[in-house]
């Protein structure tokens, strides 16, 4: 379907790059236009898309037009370019908000995909200095220990290793997390109050590899969280994800 193009007198002009209008540019029409179509389904993960040929047929917009805006999608992770055999729509990364504390489950159900947990570890341990700091209790002190490996569709997404304080939540050992992750559980006990996030890209231990099945190479997109509620740290956690196949996203109200 051509982009429509109108002159300074609002005839209908030739091929050029002129603005459609005050808001959107040529290209983002065409930005818009592939967007669309992927969003829509015609466009599946991993399908071929047009040629810059065709699309510059298609839309009546100059070759350059096309080129900067998959070049920009491409770069975006959006589309995937590969020499000599096309562009391709690439597979959607998994995406949660870290400016809002949600579950990993309700997360991924609101995606329309299973959730499953496996239960990795669950131990007492005694806090060296380091640890006690970050949870701000005495060095020696009895914390509970978790790690968990969450999956969508049985594929790997997230490493949850998290520590939490017994006073604040002394049933914690007790939990099946199979069934109820640690964050529906934390939530429960008790109103949060606040919330430290430290994000970080960082390289993949072959145990963490192994685990999110990730290539040698791949990131590993780290997620460090420490909440407070009732006046004490409640628990920290390390979220760790694969780079590759995911993002953090969010937005938040500026008040003046």
């Amino acid at each position: 379907m051509p982009i429509n193009k109108r002159s300074r007198n609002g005839a209908s002009g030739g091929r050029s790059d002129k603005a459609a209008g005050p808001a959107l540019s040529l290209g983002q029409m065409v930005r818009n236009h592939v967007l669309s179509k992927i969003e829509s389904g015609e466009w599946a993960e991993g399908a071929r898309i047009p040629s810059e040929t065709q699309l510059v047929d298609q839309l009546e917009v100059s070759r350059m037009t096309v080129h900067i805006a998959l070049r920009d999608l491409s770069a975006e992770g959006v589309l995937m370019r590969r020499q000599g055999a096309g562009t391709f729509v690439a597979p959607r990364r998994s995406q949660s908000t870290f400016l809002e504390l949600r579950n990993i489950h309700a997360e991924i159900e609101a995606r329309g995909n299973r959730h499953s947990a496996e239960v990795l570890t669950l131990e007492t341990v005694f806090c060296d200095l380091a640890l006690a700091t970050e949870l701000n209790v005495p060095p020696g002190s009895e914390v509970f220990h978790s790690v968990l490996l969450h999956r969508e569709n049985d594929r790997p997404l997230q490493i949850e290793d998290r520590f939490v304080n017994p006073r604040f939540s002394p049933d914690y050992m007790e939990q099946d997390f199979t069934r109820i992750t640690p964050n529906e559980h934390l939530m429960a006990a008790g109103p949060l109050e606040e919330v430290e996030h430290v994000i970080q890209a960082i390289p993949a231990d072959e145990a963490t590899r192994s685990l999110l099945e990730m290539t040698v190479g791949d990131p590993v997109l780290l997620l460090r969280r420490r909440t407070w509620s009732r006046g004490m740290i409640a628990s920290s956690a390390r979220l760790l994800h694969p780079g590759a196949r995911f993002s953090l996203a969010g937005q938040m109200r500026v008040t003046r």
